[in-house]
């Protein structure tokens, strides 16, 4: 057993798992937002009932999250300390300003986001929701500066072999950082779209008292899905250029990626620096995905009068794509991250000398533990979403009224002698 291939294999378990539930979380509370809003406008009552619902299921994937990004967390010190050694002053910068100053806020004003209907005044609870949405952002924009600098290292200084932070603005001019900070948002908002889209969808096709509830969402859903598909491809050709400029070996067979290669040879000895063939493979596919889901745009003119639920087979085709994002996204994390090898930091940092020197045994037993931990949160996470989304809009518990009794409460009412 190699304690490198073992490392290399929990942090992609954990990783990928984790980004799963980022991509569900950033997509949905972007729709939350705009859902509210809408309400808060109008007074539309169908508004709040579709926050609640909704609401309702980004709550359980952001609880569960939160457990998946911490195992991912503990890793840095646990089995990667010569990363948290070597680039800590530099790397964990962004990451602390991430936690502290994103996550943090954001899981207080969804906390207060919670706990707050029809306990604070209509506004104020407005205004939390966009609290929590752009302290999201703010979150995955932190973490995305900290990758980049991972595919790109910039602003730093060696000094008694330790990398130091010694210009902070050029992490956020990284050029491998833009363009992949609004590919990884736009493809939440597809995410995002296509779940409601989907959700949507099957209580159309069994015919729910809440159709009307849920012709509306499909149609934000279709809507959303279809431009951000848009998006996600221009946001990701757009990266090609900055990309090969940045990191030769990612696609190889250049002049450029040769002589650099020759330059590590020197450096830091023989060695295969060109990437494994998994990143083209997963490029490739999550390519072929994108153009896939591209025909979206053809279901667009299918909601005029409703169209797209009176021929029925639109429904079933959203529900089977369901899927399709979901792959595509752990497929351009396998291109961005596995196309980076056998790097840590890109030129700086050798995977094999980022590894922490532990027994493989030991490094064995937390794969499978973190696997097994991380695998049942995936299952326990889709198992409640799935519960939550087939009950359908009625009375979601999120946001019912302290007095107000469930639909399926069959208690007796309490008879008080006059």
């Amino acid at each position: 057993m190699d304690t490198l291939l073992l490392a290399r294999l929990q942090f992609a378990t954990t990783t990928s798992l984790h980004f799963l539930f980022v991509v569900v979380t950033l997509g949905l509370v972007t729709l939350l937002v705009g859902m509210q809003t809408a309400g808060f406008l109008t007074g539309n009552p169908k508004w709040e009932r579709l926050t609640r619902f909704w609401g309702q299921l980004y709550v359980i994937n952001y609880v569960l999250g939160i457990a998946t990004g911490l195992v991912m967390e503990f890793q840095f010190g646990l089995n990667w300390s010569g990363l948290s050694r070597y680039v800590g002053n530099v790397f964990g910068a962004p990451l602390a300003i991430e936690t502290l100053v994103a996550f943090f806020l954001e899981s207080t004003f969804l906390g207060m986001w919670i706990f707050g209907w029809h306990r604070l005044r209509p506004v104020v609870h407005l205004a939390l929701l966009w609290g929590v949405a752009i302290t999201a952002y703010a979150s995955a924009f932190w973490i995305m500066v900290a990758n980049a600098w991972l595919q790109n290292p910039v602003g730093y200084q060696v000094r008694d072999g330790i990398a130091h932070l010694t210009d902070f603005s050029a992490l956020l001019t990284n050029p491998t950082f833009g363009m992949a900070f609004g590919h990884v948002v736009a493809a939440s908002l597809l995410t995002g779209g296509m779940l409601m889209a989907a959700v949507s969808a099957w209580h159309l096709l069994r015919r729910t008292p809440d159709h009307a509830l849920f012709r509306t969402s499909l149609r934000i859903g279709v809507v959303t899905a279809a431009v951000s598909i848009s998006l996600v491809q221009g946001f990701g050709f757009a990266q090609f250029g900055p990309v090969a400029t940045a990191q030769p070996t990612k696609f190889g067979g250049t002049p450029a990626a040769d002589a650099l290669v020759a330059e590590w040879t020197t450096t830091f000895g023989p060695g295969d620096y060109e990437p494994p063939a998994l990143s083209s493979v997963g490029l490739g596919f999550m390519i072929l995905i994108g153009f896939g889901l591209g025909l979206l745009w053809l279901l667009v003119p299918l909601l005029w009068r409703d169209w797209i639920i009176r021929l029925r087979f639109p429904l079933w085709l959203l529900l089977l794509a369901l899927p399709l994002p979901f792959v595509a996204v752990i497929l351009g994390w396998i291109a961005r991250e596995v196309g980076r090898q056998p790097w840590v930091a890109y030129g700086l940092l050798p995977t094999d000398r980022a590894v922490s020197g532990v027994d493989p045994g030991v490094m064995l037993a937390s794969l499978i533990g973190f696997t097994l931990l991380l695998g049942t949160l995936a299952v326990t996470n889709w198992v409640l979403l799935a519960k939550h989304a087939a009950r359908g809009a009625a009375d979601p518990p999120l946001g019912r009224r302290p007095d107000h009794r469930p639909a399926d409460d069959a208690r007796p009412e309490t008879v008080l002698a006059g």
